[in-house]
């Protein structure tokens, strides 16, 4: 075949036009805004430690995971262990549930900052200090809820309020005593106490977290408003994305 400058000019037409094309393909593609997931990816369960490093399932966590993990994602590391350590006790009670820790790191970041709000810090037996109390649910621009305490929990005797770094009513809290720490006494106002908590009543009110349904289903029954579930879900697709 003898191949003529005509030819060879045709040819060229041809790669630099599905040149173009491919580049204008792609340049649309990049200005179209990503696609938000139905659920985020739920985080790898957490690696354990070969000797528990301190009671409860906190020290079960193995701890240069917990300082990789803070640093990268800027969580506190003693809110990392809690999550983490909540985690896998879900895993041991209610295997099917699939939450992972990140899912629990997002609502510890919209609801108190990680256990920071106001100028609290999460001390070295998982304490956050000051205590954190939401406001009082008297139902003025809130729910109507009385109190069910006597006050013990929240400080008002009144109404109920949320109260610790994951935000918990006391007739929640009644419901879902826990221990993340070990240290034998259950406070809401403890983040490893209250990650485990939440945990149990996420996984109690979804039995799947780690489906679009079950995931849905488990945050609209922690809070129902639209807005907390768009943070929710791009807080906890960030913390998977950054801990990998």
């Amino acid at each position: 075949m003898v191949v003529t400058r005509r030819v060879l000019l045709t040819a060229g037409v041809a790669v630099i036009t599905a040149g173009l094309v491919a580049g204008a393909i792609a340049l649309v593609a990049a200005s179209r805004p990503p696609v938000a997931k139905a659920f985020p990816d739920q985080a790898a369960y957490p690696p354990l430690a070969a000797k528990p490093t301190g009671p409860g399932y906190v020290g079960l966590i193995e701890a240069q995971w917990a300082i990789r993990t803070a640093t990268a994602t800027g969580i506190p590391e003693r809110a990392v262990l809690a999550y983490a350590g909540a985690v896998v006790r879900s895993a041991e009670v209610t295997p099917d549930c699939g939450l992972g820790w990140n899912t629990l790191a997002a609502i510890g970041l919209v609801e108190s900052d990680h256990g920071r709000h106001a100028g609290s810090s999460i001390g070295a037996n998982f304490q956050v200090t000051p205590p954190i109390f939401g406001v009082i649910l008297d139902g003025g621009d809130t729910a109507n809820i009385p109190d069910t305490d006597g006050g013990a929990i929240d400080g008002n005797a009144q109404y109920d309020r949320a109260v610790g770094p994951m935000q918990i009513i006391p007739r929640t809290w009644a419901s879902w005593p826990s221990d993340g720490n070990g240290d034998g006494v259950g406070d809401p106002q403890n983040i490893a106490d209250a990650a485990v908590a939440a945990a149990n009543y996420l996984c109690n009110a979804s039995k799947g977290m780690n489906t679009a349904a079950g995931w849905h289903a488990g945050i609209a029954a922690y809070n129902a408003g639209d807005n907390y579930l768009t943070r929710i879900r791009a807080a906890a697709q960030r913390y998977a994305d950054e801990s990998r």
